[in-house]
């Protein structure tokens, strides 16, 4: 049978074995498919799943930021102004009407105190973290409340629980002044809350002997011993309006808002008697000279219930309403998210300026009570 009888297959089988040539076809198996669940390798994948991480990573700092700004404009409000009496009530679990003279006066005290470190926010002036660290609003309010709040203590302690000069200070309330004059911004051991929780609770002694009767406690509630406090913040409120008025530079607006005599204010580079407030610092004035009317309004307002016979007797009960009433309008609700610096008539308002002009008439009239309690 010839070569060309053989089958195509034989013919294969016969050259493969002489040591022919290799078959054309591939003799290697075919590589296997990649599985269609593998994740893919290449370099468009890599980068996709680094978009996905850079895409969860920046919605959870913006998330943050949101809730960074949403407290801090919570704890910016200011707090709400409360009733002396029924304050008084509560703290000493007793009829306000019962309570001794100078209870009242004290109780504020804590419940000042008390807004302070407790308020939405707590104490905000020390911290070192955000939100807190990012504001200067509240903080400024803070411590103008601290200021005023300093200034009662110190009233305490050295007028209205002493007879004489010669008499023995309150141990309670010594210990209450020196806690409360702490460092501001003190934040680690201890912070300046510590050493303010325990001003709290030695004011909180000296109210519940005064209440009790049967301590070292005792409240004087003369003429001599308000005309000393009204000194100092008839100063203090002389000072706030100056500084709340130089937010515009204007010497004559100084002198009208009472600011004092401009001839003893420092010459500015221009030739003009009054230095303007920095831009910057307009709102931080602003706010504490609110947070030391918010503080002042309270106050008012227990010492004209446990003075009511000396006013009485002084004729001073209409000066001591017009402070309350220029204080309370000093302290209505800001609703502005800016404090604006307009300039006279213009389109802006200045509520630098308003504020200054209520607690110049609320300066006025403490002034005239401070006269009624010298000679009244």
């Amino acid at each position: 049978m010839g070569s060309d009888s053989l089958s195509d297959a034989d013919q294969i089988l016969r050259d493969g074995g002489k040591g022919g040539a290799a078959p054309t076809q591939a003799t290697h198996p075919a590589a296997p498919l990649p599985d269609a669940e593998d994740p893919p390798t290449s370099a468009s994948g890599e980068s996709s799943d680094h978009g996905g991480a850079l895409r969860w990573g920046s919605a959870i700092v913006g998330l943050l930021l949101i809730v960074l700004m949403g407290l801090g404009l919570w704890w910016s409000f200011q707090p709400a102004k409360f009733d002396v009496r029924t304050s008084a009530a509560a703290l000493t679990e007793q009829d306000a009407d019962t309570l001794p003279p100078g209870a009242l006066t004290v109780a504020t005290v804590i419940r000042v105190a008390d807004t302070l470190l407790h308020k939405p926010g707590g104490y905000l002036r020390n911290d070192v973290t955000p939100p807190g660290v990012l504001m200067d609003n509240m903080p400024s309010w803070e411590y103008g409340l601290l200021t005023e709040l300093r200034d009662s203590i110190r009233a305490l302690r050295n007028d209205f629980s002493r007879s004489q000069t010669q008499s023995i200070e309150n141990q309670d309330l010594k210990n209450a002044d020196s806690k409360f004059n702490f460092d501001a911004e003190a934040w680690f051991l201890p912070s300046a809350e510590e050493e303010y929780k325990q001003g709290v609770v030695a004011l909180q002694g000296y109210l519940d002997d005064l209440t009790s009767g049967g301590g070292q406690a005792r409240f004087y509630a003369r003429a001599d011993n308000l005309r000393a406090y009204l000194m100092v913040v008839e100063k203090r409120l002389g000072s706030y309006g100056q500084r709340l008025s130089a937010s515009v530079g204007d010497d004559e607006l100084v002198a009208a808002l009472g600011a004092g005599d401009t001839a003893q204010q420092p010459i500015a580079g221009d030739g003009s008697t009054v230095q303007r407030t920095p831009w910057n610092e307009i709102d931080d004035v602003f706010f504490e000279a609110r947070g030391y009317s918010w503080a002042l309004l309270h106050m008012m307002k227990a010492i004209a219930d446990d003075f009511a016979p000396v006013l009485q007797q002084k004729n001073a009960e209409v000066s001591m309403q017009q402070i309350i009433r220029d204080l309370e309008y000093a302290t209505v609700q800001h609703r502005s998210p800016f404090v604006l610096n307009g300039h006279g008539f213009g389109m802006l308002a200045n509520h630098s300026l308003v504020l200054a002009s209520y607690m110049s008439r609320a300066n006025a009239a403490i002034l005239d009570l401070r006269v009624l309690m010298e000679r009244g």
